[in-house]
């Protein structure tokens, strides 16, 4: 059963990626990080789609990263640890059309792999950002250091350390940067595509190349941080069981930070 969509607009030349797991709020497994390289990868060899909107099945969340049933084996050593969110976004698969992010619901932790290699995000009201790894004992590292190229230092320090006690709105999440547009409710895969058809009306080749300058605009610093993040994670991670202890005994939602 395949967990991620495709659907292609010819007539707009715009392809529609949808995370297909609305049960597990969309939760990434194994399979479902494999299919989303295999589109990616498939998108580059396929003329007809020149922009790509990127979004999550259900009403509940956009993405809320790594399933935790996911079994990742992992090397002993510091210097080679596996993080299968790696490879599941367009950049880290050689795919250079214009991605806009459309999010409903919740979007946390390895959701802003996904976001964090997306031209822009749109948003409906419902939308709700926030990463719980520093409640569970975990090192946000990749993700911090993706979002640490969408919003200011405070911001995003404050969002990481806060963990699960304090949820940021599609409203702050604006405010700040992190989203370009905050639709009515339901409305955010419209206003996506509407911006996507724009941009894939373009020509292609300026498209593209405008999308890898701004990437390269920030490629150099971010690959000398994510050079740190296994020894960091191998660190400052509680053992897994631990984490599963802290897992199960978390609270209701924290707080909401409107403003």
């Amino acid at each position: 059963m395949n967990t991620v969509r495709l659907e292609v607009e010819k007539d707009t030349g715009v392809a529609i990626v949808t995370l297909d797991r609305p049960g597990r709020l969309n939760a990434v497994d194994l399979e479902m990080a494999a299919e989303l390289g295999a589109v990616w990868r498939g998108l580059r060899f396929d003329d007809s789609v020149r922009a790509v909107v990127l979004t999550g099945a259900g009403e509940r969340a956009f993405c809320t990263g790594i399933d935790r049933d996911a079994a990742v084996p992992q090397p002993s050593s510091p210097y080679m640890q596996d993080d299968p969110l790696l490879g599941v976004g367009p950049k880290a698969n050689g795919l250079w059309k214009p991605v806009v992010a459309a999010v409903r619901g919740m979007a946390c932790g390895g959701a802003f792999y996904l976001l964090g290699e997306s031209e822009f995000v749109v948003a409906d009201p419902t939308a709700v950002f926030f990463d719980p790894h520093t409640t569970y004992g975990m090192v946000s590292a990749y993700e911090s250091v993706l979002m640490a190229d969408r919003m200011p230092y405070g911001e995003v320090a404050r969002m990481m350390l806060m963990g699960s006690a304090e949820r940021i709105s599609a409203r702050r999440a604006h405010d700040i940067g992190l989203v370009s547009e905050v639709t009515e409710e339901g409305g955010a895969l419209a206003a996506a595509l509407r911006c996507a058809a724009v941009v894939a009306s373009y020509p292609p080749e300026a498209v593209q190349g405008t999308v890898r300058a701004l990437w390269a605009a920030k490629e150099a610093a971010r690959a000398q941080a994510f050079a740190q993040a296994p020894q960091l994670i191998a660190l400052g991670n509680l053992p897994t069981q631990r984490q599963a202890e802290l897992f199960a005994g978390r609270r209701s939602a924290g707080r909401f930070r409107l403003r």
